[in-house]
């Protein structure tokens, strides 16, 4: 959608020709802005309820740096994941404003406050081991508009944890469950609670652990119900997902 086209359709809705939801549909279609090496999508937000977030893995320094320098431009939030402290450096050069989370791997730009919902999302972890992905999902929450609240190490190894936590965990409208060895937290979790589940696999284990694909086949294979399984060390896609539900 060009200017042209956008002031047109302003006009529209100011001369009573188009009502306010048809305009508001139509802005979710405006285009992408191509940068040839990425196109950058203005309006996710206006469609999903969130911006575009930005993937640092692979890509160049330049590349990243461009690629904020556009986002910029509007007045969104901004993410980057799997971020490096090197990359954070180059970052601040652009946005002196931006800070890291080391752990997360996350570096956020954070332009607009919102009043997140009372309710909080716990991030439960089996082991210390699995708290590098835990971050990623809590800090992946708590920027898209979430309280979290971390319960780290409480796993089968030791389940009278848990119980102590139940209380805690139960208040909860979404719990994030994190675990890597044989992932059982998730099954024995969802068996205790009536809140949905996101289940997180994590690549901590010895040799049988497969980096991952052990509990990744464990979770999806619980015979408990109501737990959603995200890929390998997704603690994003789990702090994504879990804010869309408590956000209902």
């Amino acid at each position: 959608m060009n200017k042209e086209k956008l002031t047109e359709l302003l006009q529209q809705v100011k001369d009573g020709r188009m009502d306010i939801r048809n305009a508001v549909e139509q802005l979710k279609h405006f285009p992408t802005e191509d940068l040839g090496y990425a196109n950058i999508d203005y309006h996710r937000e206006l469609r999903r309820g969130y911006p575009e977030i930005i993937f640092a893995e692979g890509k160049s320094i330049p590349q990243l740096t461009g690629i904020l320098e556009s986002m910029l431009k509007r007045e969104n939030n901004i993410m980057i994941t799997r971020a490096t402290r090197k990359e954070y450096e180059a970052v601040k050069k652009v946005y002196e404003g931006a800070r890291y989370y080391e752990e997360a791997r996350i570096i956020s730009i954070e332009r607009k406050k919102e009043t997140p919902p009372k309710t909080y999302i716990p991030i439960v972890t089996a082991g210390t081991s699995d708290i590098p992905v835990a971050e990623e999902a809590a800090v992946t929450a708590k920027l898209l508009g979430n309280n979290v609240h971390r319960i780290f190490d409480v796993g089968v190894s030791g389940i009278h944890r848990l119980v102590n936590k139940l209380p805690e965990i139960k208040q909860a409208r979404v719990v994030i469950v994190i675990a890597g060895m044989e992932g059982a937290l998730a099954s024995i979790l969802a068996g205790l609670i009536d809140k949905p589940i996101v289940a997180v696999p994590t690549s901590v284990g010895y040799g049988t652990n497969l980096q991952g694909l052990t509990p990744l086949l464990a979770m999806l294979t619980s015979c408990s119900g109501g737990i959603a399984v995200v890929n390998i060390d997704n603690g994003f896609g789990a702090g994504y997902y879990a804010s869309m539900i408590n956000k209902l």
